[in-house]
């Protein structure tokens, strides 16, 4: 069996009278893709939210390479070796697509950007910039300005971004909203490129998505785990089928 990076045991979360998370548990193998699934409201965001250390369980644990950290705040979390990519892009929209990766390289170098065109040409950025804007497909376009980009390559650059950051476990999180056919084509090769680099936690409501790139699925319904299992497995699942992909039981 592949070590787990990230544990999840027993984790509950209430808002008032809503459960949003209920006993929850799972594990996330080292170097896979695993896909967290549900409808609307099924408790995929507050579950992740406790992953990254945005909010704290009511109860329950999280462990990364076995050490807990469920109380550990987000910039601890990101030194252990996470980073998240969010729904919506968060890039600097009038600076070129190389200064927002070179601004990712130095926040994770710990430059304090006192002299940050200074160190946008310092020695790790000249170092690294070109191998961080091919990775994510985007080293013709390094002198555009970011909001000129597609959509598709605006979630491409936030990836290269979290990238820099060299991270051990990424939380993809619906990296395909909003994304037309031939943009979600083109980030599922980047995904499926980083496969076994790095650990990917991927939100996504894309079941094509989901099922062509995961090696194991958690399934969340009302706030619990309804099945934790790779890919077939959850496709022939009734409940699945029933509540997910629009097949009767």
């Amino acid at each position: 069996m592949t070590e787990p990076i990230l544990q999840a045991a027993h984790l509950h979360k209430a808002f008032g009278a809503l459960q949003a998370t209920h006993d929850v548990s799972f594990n996330v193998a080292s170097g896979h893709i695993h896909a967290l699934i549900g409808p609307n409201g099924a408790g995929k965001t507050t579950l992740v939210n406790q992953l990254t250390g945005d909010i704290f369980p009511d109860s329950g644990s999280v462990f990364y390479r076995s050490r807990d950290i469920t109380r550990l705040k987000v910039h601890r979390r990101a030194r252990l070796g996470m980073a998240r990519s969010f729904q919506i892009t968060h890039v600097f929209e009038k600076l070129t697509v190389a200064e927002n990766m070179a601004l990712a390289i130095c926040a994770h170098h710990g430059h304090n950007f006192r002299f940050w065109q200074k160190s946008l040409h310092s020695r790790v950025v000249r170092e690294r910039l070109h191998q961080a804007l091919a990775t994510v497909d985007l080293d013709r376009r390094g002198d555009m300005a970011a909001g000129s980009l597609s959509h598709g390559e605006k979630r491409q650059l936030e990836v290269g971004m979290a990238l820099a950051a060299k991270p051990e476990l990424l939380f993809l999180d619906e990296p395909m909203a909003g994304l037309g056919p031939g943009g979600t084509v083109e980030l599922s090769k980047l995904i499926r490129r980083l496969q076994g680099s790095l650990t990917i936690l991927l939100v996504e409501h894309d079941m094509d998505v989901v099922f062509s790139l995961a090696d194991m699925i958690t399934v969340l319904d009302y706030g619990h785990n309804i099945l934790t299992a790779p890919p077939d497995a959850v496709r022939q699942d009734e409940r699945v089928r029933a509540a997910y992909l629009g097949e009767s039981a």
